[in-house]
């Protein structure tokens, strides 16, 4: 004759509250460290962007300045509110560089006929204020 099976507390399959407690409060830990890891990233996106665009806006300031041909020591600032030469104007007008500014120095080199051109765009971020340079040599001609 068979016996019949009994079933005790310590046969039933589940999770004890002391591991229930302990898997929330690991949780607890790491969600927030998850978190701040992924507004770093987000941080970090946006200031890719904007490096990005800021040289882009210096090689095209770059570039404008040696399509002038003409190559004054001195330095000039502005923002890019106005086209760049050469550049259609867009069907519908964009926010174009804005917050954006730059500064252009024209320097002497050791070689008279040679000019150094650098530019820099700045741009606020935050409480600080970020800086990106381009910069190259060009020939100046004769100057009278």
């Amino acid at each position: 004759m068979r016996r019949p099976v009994q079933h005790t507390a310590a046969d039933e399959s589940g999770f004890t509250l002391l591991e229930v407690l302990l898997a929330i409060a690991l949780l607890a830990i790491a969600l927030p460290i998850l978190l701040g890891l992924r507004n770093f990233d987000l941080d970090l996106h946006a200031r890719a962007g904007e490096l990005t665009a800021a040289t882009l806006l210096a090689q095209e300031k770059l570039i404008e300045t040696e399509l002038t041909g003409v190559y004054p020591l001195g330095e000039a600032a502005g923002d890019f509110s106005n086209m760049p030469l050469g550049a259609q104007p867009p069907a519908k007008p964009a926010d174009r560089g804005a917050g954006y500014r730059w500064k252009r120095i024209i320097a002497p080199t050791p070689l008279e006929l040679i000019r150094e051109v650098r530019i820099q765009v700045s741009w606020p971020r935050g409480a600080f204020v970020e800086t990106v340079e381009v910069s190259t040599y060009v020939v100046a001609g004769l100057t009278f």
